[in-house]
């Protein structure tokens, strides 16, 4: 019944497509037989009867492949189906060669390279993956032709067919790093633009930062960087790479940080060296002096996001001084240059958490600061879901509201739960009574 139902929809279509038929071939008859097999093999499609749908959809592919980008798209699900239901080990892998080739093609006949070439990489990672260096190089090339344009799962596997050309001893270890270092910039600026993908991005940089993360100690980061250092210690390019690495990964305590920022300082006194420079004296915990190097770096960036990293860091110093208020305020410019970050409300709940006893004198006011500081935990979940965000907020609701006051002391100062209660001192803020 489904094979008459399919000839009827054939001849139908022969009925009404007959006017143009010299779209797809020479001859109308070579366009009536493409226009045959193109509902031949979708009416398959539809029904996930691959079987049956690869013998039209190769008259389409050879005979007119541009008539539809559909043909490659859907050519990939029909074959991937051949493959892994083929026993025969020679034609399995003739199959994978067809699998292939319908990359190239539609990349000969509509363009998008890079994303075809992502698309090529991921399916010769899955059917060939002892193709080392070749899957590393489509990779590569896909990430370079797209850009932040990639997709995600892209991504992430450029950086483990980074990791496995590497096992082959043609790369050392410093190409993962600078491959992790290009592809996390990548993602970090699609998960400010994109708001609506930005856990699917986070989830990715989380994976792609567990599989290098054997390669990304500070221990291995400074033993592979030292060396690069010693024979090129004014390479303004290496000094770029090494501070920015060190500084991503949370390496900044170690001398080799300090004598490349300090290098980086002298032959490019740039808004960025001055934050390097910052970021140094914090790690020395020279904080005032960190401080001037952050306030001239941050009036001279463009870039909101790098703007935010700066004030971020500017609260915590003034945080460590406690200027309570300062921080506050710095947290605040903070969320203006990215409002969806939920970190700036984290440091300012520390604030009143930190501050909460030294803002009392009973044993009510030095305890209603930690309703305010929960008020800051539950707006950074708020505005940002990503897990580490919301495990941090999370665990700091979970320890400061066992702080809050008791029943009995909120009902001795005359309070009830739900009221609106304003928190004095430097806080000066509302909240609620819990």
């Amino acid at each position: 019944m489904k094979t008459i139902k399919i000839l009827t929809v054939v001849v139908t279509l022969f009925v009404s497509l007959t006017v143009s038929a010299q779209k797809y071939g020479k001859t109308p008859e070579d366009s009536v037989n493409c226009i045959t097999n193109i509902s031949l093999y979708s009416e398959f499609y539809k029904q996930a009867n691959y079987k049956d749908a690869i013998k039209p959809w190769r008259e389409v592919f050879l005979n007119c492949p541009m008539a539809s980008e559909n043909t490659f798209i859907r050519g990939a699900t029909i074959i991937k189906f051949i493959i892994d239901n083929e026993k025969d080990v020679k034609l399995k892998e003739k199959h994978i060669d067809t699998l292939l080739m319908i990359w190239d093609k539609r990349i000969d006949f509509f363009g998008k390279e890079g994303l075809n070439l992502g698309k090529k990489g991921n399916d010769l990672l899955a059917y060939r993956p002892k193709e080392k260096e070749k899957i590393y190089l489509l990779f590569k090339k896909a990430i370079e032709l797209s850009g932040n344009f990639a997709e995600p799962i892209v991504m992430y596997n450029y950086c483990i067919s980074t990791i496995e050309y590497v096992k082959t001893g043609k790369a050392d270890s410093s190409l993962i790093l600078d491959n992790y270092d290009a592809v996390s910039d990548l993602i970090e600026k699609n998960m400010s633009n994109d708001v609506k993908n930005k856990d699917e991005y986070d989830k990715v940089l989380q994976n792609i930062e567990k599989a290098i993360e054997p390669f990304t100690s500070c221990q291995e980061l400074v033993n592979i960087y030292s060396k690069k250092f010693k024979q090129s210690p004014n390479d303004v390019l290496l000094l770029k790479k090494i501070t920015k690495i060190l500084d991503k990964k949370k390496c900044t305590d170690d001398p080799l940080f300090f004598k490349a920022t300090e290098n980086l300082y002298k032959l490019e006194p740039t808004p960025e060296t001055a934050y390097l420079m910052g970021k140094m004296c914090y790690s020395k915990k020279q904080y005032a002096k960190a401080a001037e190097y952050l306030s001239d770096a941050v009036t001279k960036l463009s870039e909101n996001n790098e703007k935010a990293r700066v004030y971020l860091l500017l609260a915590d110093i003034y945080s460590n001084l406690s200027q309570y208020e300062k921080s506050r305020t710095f947290a605040y410019k903070a969320l203006e240059a990215k409002p969806g970050d939920g970190m700036p409300y984290i440091i300012i709940g520390d604030l009143y958490a930190q501050s909460a006893k030294s803002c009392g004198d009973n044993e009510l006011t030095t305890k209603v600061a930690f309703w305010a500081a929960v008020d800051k935990y539950n707006q950074a979940k708020k505005v940002d879901s990503s897990p580490k965000i919301v495990e941090t907020a999370n665990s700091r609701i979970s320890s400061y509201s066992r702080a809050f006051p008791s029943d009995e002391i909120i009902f001795f100062y005359t309070l009830k739960k739900g009221d609106t209660y304003k928190v004095g001192c430097w806080i000066n803020e509302n909240t609620i009574v819990r």
